[in-house]
């Protein structure tokens, strides 16, 4: 019996040890990591350079409050940051995660609109299916029932406007269409809440784990920044998941060149060596509300000198092992292995994503995409079967939490072509038993 509780009671064995992008249990068995835990491990486990860069950390200072010292760890971490962000972008929050980011995000907004004084606006619109973070702010955001639901009560809820759902779209418009008939959900929400009380628009580039992987079309993304710019409200990019080489770029906004005013990041910023996350926002946004009196918001762990060392040694081991260029290139391989799985079983709906943030729908039927009985539970079926196989993948319900399933495939951004026809095989293996189990059409026998 363990004192501890998480999700769920299921439980899992001991982890013993990890190395690349492997993990080992206490009973000898390997697991190939093919989620990078929660999207987490970008440079992948127990790197030798960032565990001897703490190391050496911790014989320095494990601890510096924030407003006692400056600590080297943190202003090069935020040096290093701002040098990957867009011109103009070059002040850096630390966090401890995704939600505390997401947090801050939405109050650095809030208090700049004061500043300016805009006390009206206070309403974040966001997309439904989304993921946003657990904490109650970040939680208003989030548009997945079976994570916000109970809460609501409790929190003041967020308009939202649908996600970008376009493969599911049965209509004849060509994908440039569609960008914009999505991006006008915005405008028409703005106009509805009323401009005057809308203070920001926050948005995943590539969806996480509420949409699997979502890529809008190319459109969608410049009319997004320009219907912001014309309601004067504040463009928010969620690149927890995203950022730090996930999509190929280290910003997913990169692929479309955009230039959010405040970006959230974390996951694969730490990569799992310690829990770390940062808010960038412009020169603009931050000086105005510093000079104003200051920014009353903060968290004890943010800049932690250890954390902030090894965020330092994650960027430097991305540059070092060009693991940003190896995402796209072996994002390219791994997305034509998913096309093909899909060729192979009719049930595989969608496969999407840039990079190696992917993933794959399943459904009942291709042509309507119709989504498999809920009632297999097949987000956790195939889970659970890969796992038996030492393959880890993650899963959600698509359509807003209550149906639907899709598998995120998102290894670190170390793996190699060999390790992706592992991942591969494994996977095929699991779709079979899965196919078998459920009497679902498959195209080919083993």
């Amino acid at each position: 019996m363990s004192n501890l509780f998480y999700m769920s009671k299921a439980s899992r064995p001991m982890l013993d040890h990890s190395k690349g992008i492997y993990l080992y249990a206490e009973d000898g068995k390997r697991y190939l990591d093919a989620s990078s835990g929660a999207m987490v491990s970008n440079i992948g486990h127990s790197n030798p350079r960032v565990i001897d860069a703490m190391k050496q950390q911790m014989d320095k200072a494990t601890f510096g409050y924030r407003l006692h010292f400056q600590t080297e760890p943190a202003e090069k971490l935020a040096t290093k940051t701002a040098g990957f962000m867009p011109e103009g972008m070059d002040k850096v929050f630390f966090v401890s995660g995704g939600s505390e980011a997401v947090e801050s995000a939405i109050k650095l907004a809030r208090q700049y609109a004061v500043v300016k004084g805009e006390e009206s606006r206070w309403k974040v619109i966001s997309r439904f299916p989304s993921y946003h973070g657990c904490t109650l702010g970040a939680l208003a955001l989030t548009g997945y029932e079976p994570i916000a639901g109970n809460f609501k009560p409790m929190m003041q809820e967020m308009p939202k406007i649908p996600a970008p759902t376009c493969y599911l779209d049965k209509d004849n418009l060509s994908d440039e269409q569609r960008g914009h008939k999505y991006a006008q959900y915005l405008r028409e929400e703005i106009i509805k809440q009323g401009p005057e009380t809308v203070l920001a628009f926050i948005m995943e580039p590539v969806g996480g784990a509420a949409t699997g992987a979502l890529v809008a079309p190319d459109s969608y993304y410049q009319a997004i920044r320009d219907i912001c710019d014309e309601f004067n409200i504040l463009l928010i990019y969620d690149e927890v998941m995203t950022g730090v080489g996930r999509t190929g770029k280290f910003l997913a906004a990169e692929h479309w060149g955009i230039k959010p005013d405040i970006i959230a990041m974390s996951k694969g910023f730490g990569s799992g060596y310690a829990p770390l996350g940062a808010m960038v926002a412009s020169n603009t946004i931050v000086d105005a509300v510093l000079e104003a009196g200051g920014f009353p918001h903060g968290f004890t762990y943010a800049g932690n000198p250890l954390a902030c060392s090894a965020g330092l040694a994650v960027l430097e081991e991305i540059e070092r092992e060009g693991l940003i260029d190896n995402a796209a290139r072996m994002g390219e391989v791994l997305m034509g292995e998913l096309l093909a799985l899909q060729e192979l079983f009719p049930f595989i709906g969608d496969v999407r994503g840039k990079g190696l943030l992917t993933a794959f729908e399943l459904v009942s039927d291709q042509s309507t995409m119709a989504p498999l009985p809920k009632e297999l539970n097949a987000f956790e079926e195939l889970v659970e079967m890969a796992y038996a196989r030492g393959l880890i993948i993650y899963s959600r319900r698509t359509r807003g939490g209550k149906e639907g399933d899709h598998f995120l495939i998102c290894p670190p951004l170390i793996i190699t072509e060999e390790q992706i026809h592992e991942l591969i095989g494994l996977l095929r293996e699991s779709l079979y038993e899965f196919a078998n189990k459920f009497s679902l059409p498959v195209l080919e026998q083993v």
